[in-house]
């Protein structure tokens, strides 16, 4: 398995204060792949309407997107690796504006197939975004005050969550929706026209995230940033062996594990539920405003916890 230590001796601030510079760069890099990520929850039902899906079928979004971080993380690993974490990160950048852009013939096909595809792009980027930025978060300050630095940017994080189905609601769910029963009544061409119409609507959302992505690429790639070093620690590192021997990481990664999977299968269903007649009978673009209750309260929870984290040690 790729591993990617972070040398401490590589960045000068490591035992003195935080490189505030570099911190408020890669935070911005947290909130954009937070708010994409959460526009996700505006996708499933939008696409399930579009194409007349069920739960199991719609739900493919989510799986696509999320299977891209256990395909490509590894792989990403290796990658910083060979190039850094800095061309690394504005790898991931670019990448992710190029599956953004995808989600132009997607619309104008229409096609979920294509949709999906579109999506293990921007997902394969967000992996390799985030594999470089959570280690060089870590090292960009004191080691005692590490654990609060990648609570606070994680925090930043569920801030673009807890905008991004606002406004993904207001500018992707901003037309009249048919249902089902007035979709199968209609003829193909009519439908075709449709489904043509509806899903032109996330054109230009991903298209404007996928202009701020590469401009934001082209920021860190002319900034000077914090060197850190790629190599492998040294007698240390031999000792540990396989990482799957170290308890903690195996059970941390289980817990991750879990508490992904319910907090992303509660967030992809809450337009549904609360648009059903005898849940909350609001249309979907009124119930966005409760998904950004959702993951505001994961927010404000990070915020917290890096407050705590200031004084409470982690060891």
């Amino acid at each position: 398995m790729a591993i990617v230590p972070a040398d401490q001796r590589a960045v000068a601030s490591r035992e003195g204060s935080t490189d505030v510079r570099a911190m408020a760069i890669v935070t911005t890099l947290f909130f954009m792949w937070g708010f994409l990520t959460s526009l996700n929850d505006i996708l499933v039902p939008h696409l399930k309407a579009i194409f007349e899906l069920n739960y199991t079928q719609v739900m493919l979004v989510q799986f696509s997107f999320f299977s891209s971080y256990f395909v490509f993380a590894m792989p990403s690993g290796k990658l910083i690796e060979l190039i850094g974490y800095k061309k690394s990160m504005v790898t991931g950048l670019v990448t992710m504006g190029v599956g953004g852009v995808l989600f132009v013939p997607a619309a104008s096909a229409p096609s979920f197939a294509l949709f999906l595809g579109a999506l293990i792009v921007l997902a394969a980027g967000m992996t390799l975004l985030q594999v470089s930025a959570n280690p060089y978060v870590s090292v960009l300050g004191p080691e005692r005050t590490a654990s609060s630095r990648l609570n606070l940017t994680q925090a930043f994080n569920s801030l673009g969550t807890t905008i991004g189905p606002y406004l993904g609601g207001v500018l992707i769910l901003s037309g009249t929706a048919k249902t089902m029963a007035q979709m199968q009544q209609m003829s193909a061409p009519a439908l075709e026209a449709y489904r043509i119409e509806q899903a032109s609507s996330v054109k230009m959302p991903y298209t404007l995230m996928s202009a701020a992505l590469l401009l934001l690429a082209l920021a860190i790639a002319s900034l000077h940033l914090p060197t850190i070093s790629t190599e492998k620690g040294g007698e240390g590192a031999h000792r540990q062996g396989s990482i799957w021997k170290i308890r903690h990481l195996v059970l941390g990664a289980v817990g991750i594990f879990v508490y992904v999977g319910a907090e992303v299968a509660i967030g992809s269903f809450l337009v549904n539920y609360f648009s059903q007649s005898y849940i909350g009978n609001m249309t979907e673009k009124a119930a966005t405003a409760y998904v950004s209750f959702y993951w505001g309260g994961a927010m404000v929870g990070r915020f917290i916890g890096a407050a705590i984290l200031q004084k409470v040690p982690t060891g």
